[in-house]
Parts: C-alpha cells; sequence; structure tokens
C-alpha cells in the first residue's frame, strides 16, 4: 500500500522567543492532504498563529522540516515566489495596502504570476461579488469596516487560485451572511483539490471543517468532534 501524498507534512517543528526562553512549538508534527480543510484551535498563546507563519515561510523554525506539495520551505531562497504562488494567506490584521483601493489590493498580488489582465480582472471581479465587495472595488482600506477588511484580505488570498490557503481568525468579524460566503468559498477550493489550514475558534468554520486538532504545549493533537465542544 502507497504512502499517502500529503500537500502538507510538518514533521518535529520547534519555535521558541525571547532568545529561546519562550518555547511556543516543541514538537508539533501536521500532515494535511489535499482537498482538506483542517482547523486548528487551541488557548492563547498556544503557537497556532505561529504555526501559520511557519508554513507560510514568513519565519524560520528552529527545528524541525516543513514540505509544502512535496518541497521544504523550511529554508530557502526562492520564498517569495512561493508565498505568492504556492500559497494565499489571510492575516488576523488583513493587512492591506492603504494607499491601495481594493481592487489594486488583489491586483498587485497578481503582478509577476503571468496572469493576463483579462483573466486578472476576471477573477477579481468573480471574487468581489462572491463577497458582496463589488460596490467596494474603488474604496480604500481605511473606509471600510473590520468585517469587509476581513473579506478583502480573503479574497486577496484566493485570487491567484493557489494550492494552498493558510488563514488566520478568517470569519472572527463577520456576519452570518459574510462568514457563510467564506466559508463556502474555502470549501469550493478544498472542492477543487485545494488545502486549507485556517486557525479559528468560529463554530461556523470548525463545523464545515474536515479534522480539527488542537495545539497546546508546544504538539498538535487531533480531537474528535465530541471534543470540539467548550474547546478554548
Amino acid at each position: 500500500m502507497s504512502e499517502p501524498v500529503y500537500s502538507i507534512d510538518v514533521q518535529h517543528l520547534a519555535k521558541a522567543f525571547a532568545g529561546g526562553s519562550v518555547s511556543v512549538l516543541r514538537d508539533l508534527d501536521l500532515r494535511v492532504t489535499p482537498g482538506e480543510l483542517v482547523v486548528l484551535v487551541g488557548p492563547s498563546g498556544s503557537g497556532k498563529s505561529t504555526t501559520v507563519h511557519l508554513l507560510a515561510a514568513l519565519m524560520e523554525p528552529d527545528a524541525g522540516r516543513i514540505e509544502v506539495l512535496g518541497t521544504e520551505v523550511t529554508r530557502g531562497r526562492r520564498l517569495a515566489r512561493y508565498r505568492r504562488q504556492t500559497v494565499g494567506i489571510v492575516f488576523q490584521l488583513h493587512n492591506l495596502l492603504p494607499h491601495l483601493d481594493v481592487g489594486q489590493n488583489l491586483e498587485i498580488v497578481m503582478m509577476g504570476t503571468r496572469t493576463h489582465r483579462a483573466e486578472r480582472e476576471q477573477r477579481i471581479s468573480e471574487l468581489l461579488t462572491r463577497l458582496d465587495l463589488a460596490s467596494h472595488r474603488h474604496s480604500m482600506p481605511p473606509e471600510l469596516s473590520g468585517g469587509e477588511r476581513q473579506r478583502v484580505a480573503v479574497a486577496r488570498a484566493l485570487v491567484n487560485e493557489p494550492q494552498v490557503i493558510l488563514a488566520d481568525e478568517p470569519t472572527g468579524s463577520l456576519d452570518d451572511e459574510a462568514a457563510a460566503r467564506v466559508v463556502e468559498l474555502l470549501r469550493e477550493h478544498c472542492g477543487q483539490g485545494g488545502t486549507v489550514v485556517a486557525v479559528s475558534h468560529d463554530a461556523r468554520l470548525t463545523r464545515a471543517a474536515d479534522r480539527i486538532i488542537r495545539v497546546a504545549d508546544g504538539v498538535a493533537v487531533e480531537l474528535d468532534r465530541e471534543q470540539t465542544l467548550g474547546v478554548a
């Protein structure tokens, strides 16, 4: 029987801060297959966001190995291209460029991908419509509500059609209708063979997950559905 093919394969990941005095992750393993939506839960400060940042190659681990789609991204020189084309990232604080309007915030991440202008326009228009943001295309980020900025961040992560989406609380500040739109897009992404790893305590997203992983005490443990009730 052949080994499964993982879109994300993390082994023995460790990360500490403050000169090594604050250990966040100490021996974290995580394997995710194509088509899965996996949600990370756990107490504040347990390392959930750190795990996402490491998967996104925004920081280097102190130990361990990270492979995404069969390529090691623990360390390397071509990680900017990886972050632009292989993964889409939804930051908890959105990280939109305030001097660009909504449409431009999406288009700028498509630069350098050899996507024709007509296709860029089509993708942007479709995503903004799906997320009920079409009327805000020319709005500047400071003019938007927190929920609107969050939906723009989701659209930006999806617009390049990356194989892996990494999301930090992508539905936390959304009303039910907006959250449902985001969850639907993430599930569609998985249905097309993509992978989503999200940090969230939002039951609207955890209900849609294929698996729920608790990060605590530096390691990751998969939960049964019954165990997720009341998890912080």
